[in-house]
C-alpha cells in the first residue's frame, strides 16, 4: 500500500502509460514492414516498447542488417501511423482521469516525462484531447540521454523543484522502469505489453495492473 502524501510529486510516462500510443506505433511499424516485405515476430515489435526512436532504429538495423532501408521504413511507418490516428484518434488509458483527480484533490504537483520528441508528444496529447492537462512536460529533446538513462526523470524533478527521491514515477516499459530506478525515484510498473518483463518486475518498487487499480489504492490509503 502506498500513500500519495508520502511523495512530493507524481511523474507520468506518456506512451503506453497515459496514452495508448504503443499500439498505434506497433501497428504502423508492422504495416510498414509488410509493405517492404519484412517479416518479424510479435516478440520483436513488443521489445521496442518505451524506446526512443533512435534506439528503435538501432534495433531494426541490428535485427535486419546494416543495409536495411531505414528511410523507406520510416516514411511508410509515419504514413501508416497518421492514417491510423486520423481515423481512430489516440485513446487515454483507463484509470488516468480517476488517478489525476485524486492527485489534484491532494494538491500534489505532477508532470509528464516522455522519451518522445516534443513535437510528437504535443501532437499525441492533442489528438487524445488532453493537451491542457500537463503544465510541466519534459521530453527527449530536453536531455542528453533518453530512457533507460535517468536523465528525463532527474530533469523533471528539477522542473518541479522537488527531490527525485520523493517522486512517484509511473511507467509501463522496461526502459522506463530502468530509468526510474536509476534516478532514485519510487517506481511503479504498470505493464502495457504482456507477458510482463521479469527484470522490470524485479526492479520496480510496485507492480500493478493499471492506473485504475492505482487510483483505487491511493484513494483508500
Amino acid at each position: 500500500m502506498i500513500k500519495l502524501t508520502d511523495f512530493a510529486a507524481v511523474i507520468f510516462d506518456m506512451d503506453g502509460l497515459v496514452l495508448d500510443t504503443e499500439s498505434t506505433y506497433n501497428k504502423a511499424w508492422q504495416q510498414a514492414a509488410q509493405l517492404i516485405g519484412l517479416e518479424l515476430d510479435e516478440q520483436f515489435w513488443q521489445s521496442l516498447s518505451g524506446l526512443h526512436y533512435a534506439d528503435v532504429e538501432r534495433c531494426l538495423l541490428t535485427k535486419c542488417g546494416a543495409d536495411f532501408d531505414l528511410d523507406s521504413f520510416n516514411r511508410l511507418s509515419a504514413s501508416s501511423w497518421r492514417d491510423y490516428v486520423a481515423s481512430n484518434g489516440i485513446a487515454v488509458k483507463a484509470g488516468f482521469a480517476e488517478l489525476l483527480s485524486v492527485i489534484q484533490q491532494q494538491s500534489l504537483p505532477y508532470a509528464l516525462a516522455t522519451n518522445s520528441p516534443a513535437i510528437n508528444a504535443l501532437e499525441c496529447l492533442e489528438l487524445a484531447g488532453i493537451d491542457e492537462v500537463f503544465s510541466v512536460i519534459v521530453t527527449r529533446d530536453d536531455v542528453q540521454r533518453g530512457k533507460p538513462a535517468p536523465d528525463i526523470f532527474l530533469a523533471t524533478a528539477d522542473c518541479l523543484h522537488v527531490d527525485i527521491k520523493r517522486c512517484l514515477v509511473l511507467e509501463d516499459s522496461p526502459a522506463g522502469i530502468a530509468a526510474a530506478v536509476s534516478s532514485g525515484a519510487f517506481s511503479v510498473y504498470i505493464p502495457s505489453v504482456l507477458p510482463i518483463d521479469r527484470q522490470a518486475a524485479a526492479q520496480c518498487d510496485l507492480l500493478i495492473n493499471d492506473l485504475a487499480e492505482l487510483a483505487r489504492m491511493v484513494t483508500r490509503s
